[in-house]
């Protein structure tokens, strides 16, 4: 895992270096004083710790370079403003510090940002030729069916029932929603009581629904928060952001 440092100010550039040999002793840590120094490496690091208001090429600018060469970068801004905070947003930034902040509170975001790395490298393997896909096996009728979790695009209770929609249709079968989820894992997102969805398919979203390949589930407006939270979590794990 390769974790870098860019900011102009040498004293703190020091100090996160520092925080990171401490933290992440296993890292390899690279230092840059400017964003041009930074993309001029041939090799993007796999967690970034990025000033914004840097001379000459600024953080944000090197952050809109780095996320069209590496779309798994953790983007992890340092910045003594809070007044990107939004335009963060656009280029999937992990987190926002605005210092002065505590090493505490440092070590917290780069254990979350750690955490991040270890998903992506599980998610990657999973894909790895010969792994065995994940699937679950559901009782209809008479007949045991196996379907896998990528073909899964949402499920929603009726008439007591799941009634489960993947690409190739839909089947029912007694059970509960509750009991789904937990089988299905942090792919799947419970945007309302109702309804169980696959982040994989989801086409667009506001407050209110979310519009999937193969349907529309509805979106509790006290869930709205956390489902965007956890969308750009699977964004970023998938390398689609």
């Amino acid at each position: 895992m390769q974790i870098a440092v860019c900011d102009d100010e040498k004293e703190i550039r020091t100090l996160l270096g520092n925080w990171v040999r401490t933290l992440c002793p296993e890292a390899d840590l690279r230092l840059y004083e400017t964003g041009e120094a930074l993309l001029a490496q041939e090799h993007q690091p796999d967690i970034l710790l990025l000033d914004i208001q840097m001379p000459h090429m600024d953080g944000m600018d090197a952050a809109k370079t780095l996320r069209c060469r590496k779309k798994d970068l953790i983007l992890i801004f340092v910045t003594a403003s809070e007044e990107h905070v939004f335009q963060a947003f656009d280029v999937g930034a992990f987190h926002y510090l605005v210092k002065p902040f505590t090493r505490e509170k440092f070590e917290t975001v780069l254990r979350k940002a750690q955490a991040q790395y270890q998903d992506m490298l599980e998610t990657r393997q999973s894909r790895m030729p010969g792994r065995e896909e994940k699937y679950i096996i559901i009782r209809t009728g008479a007949a045991h069916v196996k379907i896998y979790l990528k073909d899964i695009v949402y499920a929603e209770v009726f008439n007591r029932k799941v009634l489960l929609h993947t690409v190739d249709g839909q089947m029912e079968y007694y059970g509960k929603l509750s009991d789904l989820e937990k089988q299905l894992g942090e792919d799947f997102f419970r945007p309302h009581r109702a309804y169980l969805i696959h982040f994989k398919y989801v086409l667009r979203y506001n407050a209110s629904a979310i519009e999937l390949e193969h349907g529309t589930a509805l979106m509790a407006r006290q869930k709205y928060p956390e489902f965007v939270k956890r969308y750009m979590k699977y964004n970023q794990k998938s390398g689609l952001l």
